[in-house]
């Protein structure tokens, strides 16, 4: 859904307050900042490599994803992007975008002029440390999936992709435990861990059949995390730990839904 407070910068709001507290003055200054919104279709650009960029988007609605495509056409998806994260923030600082990102859905976003935000981070210490510590958390994440696409077999690759998006989604608010929406096609998945079609459909019947995951539609159930979460060498604390409190709570709010069955499967 997309967020349709009057200010759509509330969105930045919430996720910048997972890494700073902000004042009053803070975030009236925040909400203040010109914006406008715009509308995605799925499959369109936001920008493009050497393409010059002069606006932050802050994601409302809907998913994207960052990718650079090799000489040969290949893609390597980069990042999936999702409800309320921030990008362009430091992309084309030095002018040029030097990667792609594409609306894998149709996506809602606010687009905040980059100098005037710049101008508000040097007016206000607090909200340049919440930017800096949004810029450490997007760091630390790529870190991992180089990691991941460098020493995870197929398996770990696929199970760390989904333990990553459940966690983030499960902090943004997205879905409904144990349900995990999941917007990614099999060419998506094979994109952003560096297999084939054929290799990720391979591997994820084999998840399937091990217990581990259900995909009916768009949707995406973990069947039991802690064994996931060891396949994949996943650690949530590599992320934020306000994020790793949100994917246990979810899990809880679905065990106690349904304590027998859940408490069978996702426990194991």
């Amino acid at each position: 859904m997309s967020d349709r407070s009057p200010n759509a910068l509330y969105a930045m709001l919430r996720k910048l307050g997972q890494h700073v507290a902000l004042s009053d003055v803070e975030t009236a200054a925040l909400l203040a900042l010109p914006q406008r919104r715009a509308v995605y279709e799925r499959s369109s650009y936001f920008i493009r490599e050497g393409q010059a960029n002069d606006h932050v988007h802050i994601l409302l609605s809907g998913y994207a994803h960052r990718h650079k495509i090799t000489r040969k056409g290949t893609r390597q998806i980069l990042t999936i992007l999702l409800r309320d994260d921030i990008f362009d923030l430091l992309d084309g600082l030095e002018g040029a975008s030097d990667h792609d990102i594409q609306a894998l859905t149709r996506c809602e976003v606010a687009m905040v002029p980059r100098g005037a935000l710049a101008e508000c981070a040097e007016r206000f210490p607090g909200i340049a440390h919440a930017l800096m510590r949004d810029c450490l958390a997007d760091s630390a994440l790529f870190r991992r999936w180089m990691v991941n696409l460098g020493r995870g077999d197929a398996r770990q690759r696929v199970a760390h992709l989904v333990c990553e998006l459940a966690l983030r989604q499960a902090a943004a608010g997205l879905g409904e435990a144990p349900f995990v929406p999941w917007p990614l096609t099999q060419e998506h998945i094979a994109d952003a861990t560096g297999l084939t079609s054929v290799h990720v459909n391979r591997t994820l019947q084999a998840m399937r059949a091990d217990r581990l995951i259900e995909t009916p539609g768009q949707k995406l159930r973990i069947l039991s995390w802690p064994r996931l979460e060891r396949i994949a060498d996943f650690d949530g604390n590599r992320l934020l730990l306000q994020e790793r409190r949100s994917i246990h709570q979810m899990l809880d709010v679905a065990s106690s839904r349904r304590p027998s069955e859940w408490n069978r499967l996702v426990r194991a």
